[in-house]
């Protein structure tokens, strides 16, 4: 492999403007097949998840599915209001988008009066309809002064989460590149460098976003791709960039002035370039594993996170070398015209580096204990974690649909949330089974958990029958969950379910009860596979068991200190002035998955990174307690410094409204922080410090000449270790 990443950067930096128009041209040939190709979202069908995923596929064969409904709201008492409403059902009937408007319905209590508006088309295709409604909305109220009106629905709710998303990640963006610029420039000293990682890692993000909308033709984009490629792809694009720009000029300043710009980068691509590569390949292998997860969600995620790797890698192996090249080179003739030589690089790191890597190299047992004893302390509330799905009373209020939701659902109750139960039968037993749901719903109408009202359909052909409860409470609620336990437990086993049919609840609360449920079901399948694959990456890209395992144990150690803080965060109050939410008393049931498939694979970046250099550092004949802080030292300051950039673009999302991506943001960034902080710089140099030269078991470094040292640490040649 390394032959191979050698020749590249030997090219690109021979003809570096070629490098680059090539690159260019990649960025636009991506784009452009994408825009041809189109994305494909994610329709209805992709997002259906166990009995009320069955329940829906069994109510649309039937045409009995949900549709998009906006319900307007008129507020007030009298004959104004009531002019109101038929004026906006007049409005709204009119409209091509519309299927069906209801006559209007009065609260119990007189205060207001709703409308209730079927779009065409399926349950996700109502957001790209609403603005005509929201334009006759704005007329009825100009025209009747008198009364509130206003209008909110889930597609209304869908386009302003949307809009609110678009907004945060604009702010977020605006705010995580100047701070990436500016710790770049602290980290180079030089404007023209720092901006490198960051023109790469968009032009990357650019081509991501072409080749994802290709790819969503085979895993359809359930909405987060972007969102995913923004977050990773400024990440990894950021932290590839940087470890290849660091040894780069690490190995020019340490040739003194030897080693020409085209050398320094060939000799760059030989450590630093294989080190991507694995990287690379880690966090693609580990993103793979969320395609378990069997969620069109989780797909999106995963296809977006192994194009966007995979291109930043390709960008730090191809476009990298002839930037480099060309800057090294002007660099070069500066330095003859000032007459100046290149200073030697530093190995042992900062003074933070070198004061937290004291005490661990005096006493690493000790130094070990207390570290991992604070790691599990932090990892406890872990236990008391519980996972829900992040549905549409999580969404914040600063969204208009969902304040006139809330004036909605105090003055309708009935419409917080419903059971719909789902019944496929030969047509000739359909009276049979109509009987059975009405004495199903006869029972229900006395359940103090219900709201006591329901709605029996039949498909034509008399195959399918649907009975709709309503639920007076929020599907998030305790009250919820056991009203639909009543409904599966008892309720349809007592009457319908006797008659030997097909049967399935679906409807709101179902789809809210069933995701976490799948989730947990999966999560097993997908950890296992997440395990494997680091541990087999570690053992493959340094041919040690051993590290293989600590590797492995290491991630689970960050990953469980993340979890349990982001369940201490979000599941309490304390907090939520501090970072600007309202707490649900819970963790999303995406978070965990999707923290523990990112974090292991990013955590392989800084696992390669530091354990390369440990090994350089073996195979030149460095005992191995030396070894090891001189490489962590050596790794210090790319690992600090990519993490730094990451840990801002990850807390720029927990500043964003939306509770699931808020709480992504936040375990990235403290999983990040911790993973660099503490488990890279004390708790693997105290554990490798302990085990000695059984860190390479079954191997074990072989003192060598410099120059081949540094080829074999990359895996270039042989290893005849052992």
């Amino acid at each position: 492999m390394t032959d191979l990443l050698v020749r590249m950067a030997r090219w690109s930096a021979g003809h570096p403007w070629r490098g680059m128009a090539a690159w260019l041209l990649f960025v636009v040939l991506c784009l452009g097949i994408g825009v041809a190709a189109g994305g494909h979202a994610a329709t209805t069908e992709d997002f259906r998840i166990g009995e009320a995923g069955r329940g829906e596929a069994i109510a649309a064969e039937g045409g009995l599915q949900q549709r998009p409904v906006e319900h307007v709201l008129v507020t007030g008492r009298g004959a104004a209001a009531d002019a109101a409403a038929r004026d906006a059902a007049a409005r709204m009937g009119r409209l091509p988008e519309v299927a069906s408007v209801s006559a209007p319905v009065r609260s119990k209590d007189g205060s207001a009066v709703r409308v209730d508006v079927t779009l065409k088309g399926s349950e996700l295709q109502g957001k790209e309809h609403v603005e005509p409604l929201r334009a006759q909305t704005a007329a009825v109220q100009a025209a009747h002064p008198g009364v509130r009106v206003e209008e909110t629905g889930a597609p209304s709710i869908s386009k302003g989460v949307g809009e609110l998303r678009d907004d945060d990640l604009a702010r977020t963006e605006m705010i995580a590149l100047p701070i990436t610029l500016v710790t770049l420039l602290l980290v180079f000293g030089s404007f023209a460098v720092a901006v490198v990682p960051v023109v790469l890692a968009l032009t990357s993000i650019a081509a991501a976003i072409g080749l994802s909308m290709l790819a969503s033709h085979v895993f359809p984009d359930a909405g987060v791709g972007a969102s995913v490629i923004l977050l990773i792809g400024m990440a990894v694009g950021v932290d590839y960039t940087l470890s290849y720009l660091k040894r780069e000029r690490e190995e020019r300043a340490r040739s003194g002035g030897r080693l020409d710009a085209r050398a320094a980068v060939e000799t760059a691509a030989a450590t630093s370039g294989r080190s991507v590569v694995v990287s690379g390949l880690a966090v693609a292998a580990s993103s793979a594993t969320l395609y378990l997860a069997d969620d069109v969600i989780f797909s999106s995620i995963a296809t977006a996170a192994i194009v966007v790797t995979l291109i930043a890698v390709v960008s730090s192996l191809t476009v990298l070398p002839a930037v480099l090249a060309k800057l090294g080179g002007w660099a070069e003739r500066r330095a003859v015209r000032r007459g100046r030589t290149p200073k030697p690089p530093r190995t042992g790191g900062g003074r933070i580096t070198r004061a937290m890597l004291r005490p661990t190299g005096r006493h690493p047992a000790a130094t070990l204990a207390v570290t991992v004893t604070a790691m599990l302390a932090l990892t406890a509330p872990l236990l008391s974690i519980d996972l829900t799905d992040m549905g549409r009373d999580s969404h914040p209020r600063e969204i208009p649909a969902m304040r006139t939701y809330d004036r909605l659902n105090a003055a309708f109750p009935e419409l917080k949330a419903m059971h719909q139960i789902v019944v496929r039968a030969d047509a000739g037993r359909a009276d049979e089974v109509t009987a059975s749901l009405r004495a199903l719903a006869e029972r229900a109408e006395g359940d103090p958990l219900l709201a006591g009202t329901s709605e029996l359909r039949t498909s034509p052909d008399g195959r399918i029958s649907l009975l709709e409860l309503a639920v007076p409470h929020h599907v998030s609620t305790g009250a919820a969950r056991r009203s639909l336990e009543r409904v599966r437990g008892e309720y349809v086993p007592e009457t319908v379910g006797r008659l030997g049919v097909e049967t399935a609840v679906t409807g709101d609360v179902a789809r809210y009860a069933d995701y976490p449920a799948h989730q947990e079901g999966k999560l097993p399948f997908v950890i296992g596979a997440l395990l494997l694959v680091t541990f087999a990456m570690t053992v493959w890209a340094f041919r040690s068991v051993v590290l293989g395992l600590i590797g492995v144990v290491l991630n689970l150690l960050s990953a469980g200190a993340s979890l349990g803080l982001l369940t201490l965060v979000f599941q309490g109050t304390w907090a939520e002035g501090l970072l600007g939410f309202t707490s649900t008393g819970s963790v999303g049931s995406r978070v965990p998955l999707f923290l523990l498939v990112i974090l292991f694979g990013l955590s392989m970046d800084y696992q390669v990174f530091v354990i390369s250099r440990i090994r350089e550092a073996a195979l030149r004949g460095v005992p191995t307690r030396q070894a090891v802080l001189d490489g962590v030292g050596g790794s210090a300051s790319v690992v600090t410094s990519a993490a730094f950039v990451m840990v801002t673009v990850f807390a720029g999302f927990a500043t964003v409204h939306i509770m699931e991506l808020k709480q992504m943001g936040f375990a990235l960034a403290v999983a990040v922080l911790l993973d660099a902080a503490v488990i890279r710089i004390t708790v693997l140099p105290a554990l490798m410090l302990l085990l000695g030269d059984r860190c390479w078991w079954p191997g074990r470094p072989h003192r060598r000449g410099p120059r081949q040292a540094a080829a074999r640490a990359t895996g270039s040649v042989p290893q005849n270790i052992g």
